[in-house]
């Protein structure tokens, strides 16, 4: 599978969202993640093994990883084992800084192996503590947009995906549920080393991991759900539509971009349902039939996010505008318009302050939900603008060309300029992303 690389160039070397320098000089194609991870203690010790290609000759280069996990060890091996010397090390700043007794040429291949542990924490941020999060009776992984060095090495950027394999042994009973699929599961004692593998690559922050003592129900023939054996009930009603919104999603958009969709509901209570690729975390508060919505919108991410990754983070209109559209497609697809919920919500946004650019929202306000609703208003008014036939198909041109790498504003642009005339559209989409003013409601 080749990854399109993105269209813009690199915004400078550190990004404006989370302040945090970009490793610059080559990309991870691949993680090999050996880990284990004891629960009670929250202790977690592993071997990352990384596959690497320089894009330019690189005499030093930088991973993230939180400072709380120690580096005990680093090595490299290149195409046919040939030795890489690495000189020195030093893990600061939440940035693991390598240095090579000499410096590897542009298109070098090599493996990175990094060994660590300690006791994983959430990552501090204006968005709160993301990452690694310890629960009463397990963890759980949630990263956007920056948490994943909380438990792994990386190069934490959402234009970097990359494939994975995760390989966990934890005590039993606990079940362990990452990415992808699960390769194997082996008992061995008291243990149970659980492996997933991705065929498709994933933004760092989309990587996941939850462990916890779960029961597997089946929703559907593609869906299942791992729930706390006493709320399996509950879950059984609150996901009964996943299926059918899945096959909806389908008619819309093309394909389903992964084998399988599971939602993890903890027995914990959480403020808001948490992404990653190919799986949602819900709550146990968030398990009621009224949460449906919740339900559509982490569903549909897996295209809007997942599949169609971001280049940058200013850009994340795309992935919550579309979400929160998806929202009024299945409830239109219910028999309550879209066009109905778009006044709804474009009412309550003329009663909050416009002072939002939402193509470009800062840091402080990336998740407002100004951003959701006005983003999916954005989507809405495009409909309304084309007329359904020519909507629709430049819907599904636009995720069939960003399936599995990453979009920017310029790919959506481009194929609504297929169907429609250029003028108008950069009209609208300058009103509506680029002018803090609420234009009028879409007609």
């Amino acid at each position: 599978m080749t990854l399109r690389l993105r269209t813009t160039p690199v915004p400078g070397t550190r990004d404006a969202y989370t302040g945090i320098d970009f490793n610059l000089g080559f990309h991870a194609r691949h993680y090999h993640l050996d880990l284990t991870y004891r629960v009670m203690p929250n202790r977690l010790d592993g071997t990352a093994t990384i596959d690497v290609v320089t894009w330019k000759d690189l005499g030093v280069m930088t991973l993230d990883l939180m400072n709380n996990l120690s580096v005990r060890r680093v090595t490299a091996v290149g195409a046919g084992g040939r030795s890489i010397k690495v000189t020195r090390f030093k893990h600061s700043d939440n940035k693991l800084r390598i240095t090579f007794s000499e410096p590897l040429r542009a298109d070098t291949e090599f493996q990175l192996v990094i060994r660590y542990g300690g006791n994983p924490r959430g990552r501090r941020t204006t968005w709160g503590d993301i990452g690694w999060e310890e629960l009463e009776s397990g963890a759980l992984v949630a990263s956007q947009p920056n948490g994943a060095p909380s438990w792994f090495p990386c190069d934490d950027t959402p234009d970097e995906k990359a494939l994975y394999d995760i390989r966990v042994t934890a005590d039993n009973p606990f079940t362990v549920i990452s990415n992808g699929e699960l390769v194997h599961k082996r008992g061995a004692g008291s243990t149970t080393t659980w492996h997933y593998r991705t065929a498709q690559p994933l933004a760092s922050y989309l990587v996941t991991l939850q462990v916890g003592e779960y029961t597997r129900l089946e929703l559907g023939t593609r869906t299942d759900a791992w729930v706390p054996r006493r709320f399996l009930e509950e879950a059984r009603e609150a996901f009964r539509d996943q299926e059918e919104m899945l096959e909806v999603y389908e008619n819309i958009f093309g394909p389903y971009p992964f084998p399988r969709y599971t939602v993890v509901m903890t027995e914990d209570e959480l403020e808001i349902p948490l992404e990653a690729q190919g799986l949602s975390i819900f709550g146990s508060n968030m398990v009621t039939p009224e949460w449906e919505r919740l339900v559509a919108h982490e569903l549909s991410h897996q295209w809007f996010g997942n599949s169609l990754g971001l280049a940058q983070w200013d850009d994340i209109w795309l992935n919550e505008g579309f979400a929160c559209y998806c929202e009024w497609l299945w409830f239109e697809h219910k028999g309550h318009p879209a066009a109905d919920s778009a006044l709804e919500h474009y009412q309550d946004l003329a009663m909050k302050p416009q002072d939002l650019v939402i193509g470009d929202p800062g840091a402080q306000d990336m998740f407002d939900d100004r951003v959701y609703k006005r983003g999916a208003l954005t989507v809405h008014a495009l409909r309304v603008l084309l007329g359904d036939a020519a909507f629709f198909e430049a819907l599904r041109a636009y995720v069939s060309f960003g399936r599995h790498s990453i979009v920017e504003p310029v790919d959506l642009r481009t194929q609504l300029y297929r169907v429609g005339n250029q003028e108008q559209i950069d009209e609208l989409l300058d009103a509506w992303l680029w002018s803090p003013a609420l234009p009028e409601f879409p007609r």
